[in-house]
């Protein structure tokens, strides 16, 4: 593709300043996500008391309400709670905390007590997630996540025009010999030729999950509403409450033998509950399979598996893992680290060599 040269100059305009003005955020973000990869597993080798049983998973698992009645007694009755069962043996019971107090609490599973806790802005791996996934601005952070994410799909396009040789096939030399400048501009000219692609699938996949409101855009372009939780019946429930072992129990009937990712118990009396399940078939390694009950009576109010959400929430089930590493085990991880770092040096890359050029 031969430019002419106001037309180079433009791409070359719009390809600098939009690295300048975004390029670094990008880089940031792919450079914390290349380190959660690694972050995760030192975190639970580095405080083993809040991941590993004490019991080690040789005793069965404990009743749930109790856990539940101890919590909401600690932080209150408006006390949002989401408990993720262990996943396998030995590992403890999660129990995430919204309410006078936000944070984790990590349970022996085989006797309901209390291993420890920690914040929700405790510990490393805590804070390299926040900031990696919303910048520490919440809402605003995530929003401003994915439209530097739609900026790199700019970057690409007019990183790709900047590169494509007139003959083909093309030249992928590095020239190191010719000292660092040329040899840090052949590997950001030849890396982002290589790798732009699977970068892009790594930010986009990124924005996908950190800004809600995409999956809604995609949803109405496919003419589909969005999946709602149904709604709670008005009116008093006659006989005690059910206890949380009996929701779990009603939700199981629905999927049995299938593990479960989450239960989540929302702090209003107005919301049913809901119990995800991991199906056999679903890629997503939390499950997106539901099935929402009445908090008080019990009743089974809905069902939805997670091929019948709608497009934008079932695409999820896909997008989730292909960002996180988990689709692929051991290998999409490595790969998924490898993505960050290229991310990163390219816009490191980038930015060095434009500051040697301002400067000669």
């Amino acid at each position: 593709m031969l430019l002419r040269p106001v037309l180079r100059r433009l791409w070359l305009q719009a390809h600098r300043w939009t690295a300048l003005g975004l390029g670094w955020l990008l880089a940031l973000t792919a450079l914390l996500g290349a380190a959660l990869v690694v972050a995760q597993p030192l975190d639970r080798w580095a405080h083993p008391r809040l991941f590993v049983s004490v019991s080690a998973g040789s005793a069965p698992a404990a009743p749930l309400e109790p856990v539940r009645q101890r919590l909401l007694r600690e932080f209150g009755p408006r006390t949002g709670l989401t408990l993720r069962p262990p996943r396998v043996p030995g590992d403890t019971l999660w129990v995430r905390v919204r309410g006078s107090w936000n944070g984790t609490v990590y349970l022996d599973p085989a006797t309901g007590l209390e291993q420890g806790r920690r914040g929700e802005h405790e510990g490393a791996f805590n804070l390299l997630f926040e900031i990696h996934s919303s910048l520490l601005l919440e809402d605003t952070g995530k929003a401003l996540l994915a439209g530097a994410a739609l900026a790199y799909a700019l970057l690409l396009l007019s990183g790709l025009v900047l590169w494509w040789p007139t003959r083909w096939p093309p030249s992928w030399r590095v020239e190191l010999r010719r000292g660092l400048v040329r040899g840090l501009f052949d590997l950001h000219r030849t890396g982002g030729a290589l790798l732009g692609l699977l970068v892009l699938v790594s930010v986009l996949s990124g924005a996908y999950m950190a800004w809600p409101p995409l999956r809604g855009f995609v949803s109405a372009l496919a003419g589909s509403p969005p999946t709602a939780p149904p709604a709670v019946p008005k009116g008093a429930v006659e006989g005690p409450p059910a206890t949380l072992d009996a929701l779990v129990e009603r939700a199981r009937a629905v999927f049995p033998r299938q593990p479960i990712g989450y239960i989540h118990l929302p702090p209003q009396p107005t919301r049913p509950a809901q119990v995800r399940f991991r199906l056999a078939d679903d890629p997503h390694p939390n499950g997106l399979s539901s099935v929402w009950l009445h908090p008080v009576s019990g009743k089974v109010l809905g069902t939805r598996r997670w091929n019948a959400l709608d497009p934008g929430a079932r695409a999820v089930a896909v997008i989730y893992p292909l960002h996180t590493g988990a689709l692929g085990g051991s290998a999409h991880s490595v790969l998924t680290a490898l993505t960050g770092l290229a991310l990163g040096g390219l816009g490191v890359s980038g930015l060095w060599l434009w500051w040697r050029r301002r400067r000669r």
